[in-house]
């Protein structure tokens, strides 16, 4: 599989590029170690390391274009050089764009909440498959693609590997899919690019504030999976949390709402 650089940026507002947008790219990576001949390398600024400290490294190992929000002082003759506002989000619309936009797709269902992420995710997808669907499930404790298993390294993917994950279950003829989405995730911009057709809120505690630094920053970040959702899409809220409310005060989606209290 490959694309032109060109082809990959169509989704992503640029700064400005230098050199040829025609080259055709093999791969993609945000990780120098990963880099293979041909790639596209994203710099990402993480939580432990800034991946423009990188970049000689990522050409070094074979990346013919450079996705960035700082340029080099030194641009390599032969490398493209693309300059964003937000290396993160245009890692997630290329790595979708790299795959055909899968999510499109897909019956994608997110699930989001402090507690009952993998139980609820788990349930639908066990549903679906006993009423007769191929579905998929990516969740903390594992990813299927219909009855095959593979193990997760996180509750959410980084962008690059959902984007293949949710390639190869469309491939397999998965019509559903159900994903766990964390806070982490939504905050990294690691589901930029994905469309989902519906997503579903759990509840909402203290947990995870040592990531987040206050609960309203906590919120904010749950709050993007439905403030995103497309017009097309639904979300279905527990109304027993007071937060379910705040969820979908921006949303476009059709709301639905569930509870014992209320």
């Amino acid at each position: 599989m490959h694309k032109t650089l060109e082809q990959l940026l169509t989704h992503v507002p640029t700064l400005q590029v230098k050199g040829s947008a025609d080259v055709s790219i093999e791969g993609i990576a945000f990780d120098s170690r990963a880099v293979q001949e041909g790639d596209l390398f994203v710099a990402v600024r993480g939580t432990q390391a800034d991946g423009h400290r990188f970049i000689p490294q990522a050409i070094s190992a074979g990346a013919v274009a450079v996705v960035c929000e700082t340029l080099p002082e030194e641009l390599l003759e032969g490398i493209s050089f693309v300059q964003v506002s937000n290396s993160a989000l245009a890692l997630g619309k290329i790595a979708s764009a790299f795959y055909d936009w899968p999510s499109r797709e897909l019956q994608l269902i997110g699930i989001t909440g402090t507690n009952g992420k993998t139980t609820t995710a788990t349930l639908l997808y066990e549903l679906f498959m006993q009423l007769g669907y191929k579905a998929g499930l990516i969740s903390t404790v594992e990813n299927r693609i219909g009855s095959l298993r593979e193990p997760a390294t996180h509750t959410t993917p980084d962008a690059v590997s959902l984007q293949s994950l949710l390639a190869r279950m469309l491939d397999a003829g998965c019509a559903y899919v159900f994903m766990e989405v964390s806070s982490h995730a939504l905050e990294q911009q690691r589901l930029a690019g994905t469309d989902f057709s519906g997503a579903v809120f759990t509840n909402l505690t203290h947990d995870h504030l040592d990531y987040h630094g206050s609960f309203k920053a906590y919120l904010k970040a749950k709050k993007k999976l439905f403030d995103e959702l497309l017009p097309k899409a639904f979300a279905l809220i527990n109304t027993d949390d007071k937060n379910g409310a705040v969820m979908v005060q921006n949303t476009r989606a059709k709301v639905y709402r569930y509870g014992l209290r209320q």
